[in-house]
């Protein structure tokens, strides 16, 4: 009984020892100072977008964007939606940009017979676009090479 007493003594002294978190309630601010609001960033410059024409791409090398939703895409080991429209065996029936040649080499530059597993999640590097407000101001300039 009097160990029983004690384990809870002492895990009552522990709980009251132990401070409570603090929900932080300051601004966001970016690396440069800037206030960001975050509420409004995530309700308004990250809406998804309708179907539209691509944005052009602003620097060279740039993956090209995600035209349209893609919310509900499956993409797993065994099936690619992506896929089911950008693959060279169906891109000229469906009117989707097919799959790039560099997608099917190695590291190495061997020549595969099916799209590269390192290139196989289409979603590490084609985002669907969206005509979202720079959160901080800035002077970007699109590449030389691509006016």
């Amino acid at each position: 009984m009097k160990t029983r007493l004690f384990a809870l003594a002492l895990a009552a002294s522990l709980i009251s020892a132990c401070p409570l978190p603090v929900v932080a309630t300051e601004q966001i601010h970016s690396l440069r100072g800037a206030d960001i609001n975050a509420s409004e960033a995530e309700s308004e410059a990250f809406r998804r977008e309708k179907d539209r024409a691509p944005i052009p791409r602003d620097f060279v090398q740039q993956p090209p964007l995600v035209p349209h939703t893609v919310q509900g895409y499956s993409i797993t080991l065994n099936f690619n939606k992506c896929m089911d429209c950008h693959s060279w065996t169906r891109y000229k029936e469906t009117g989707a940009t097919k799959v790039s040649l560099t997608h099917f080499k190695t590291r190495e530059g061997q020549e595969l017979s099916n799209i590269s597993p390192r290139r196989y999640f289409c979603m590490q590097c084609h985002i669907p676009q969206t005509d979202a407000k720079p959160l901080v101001a800035n002077n970007f300039k699109r590449a030389d090479g691509l006016k």
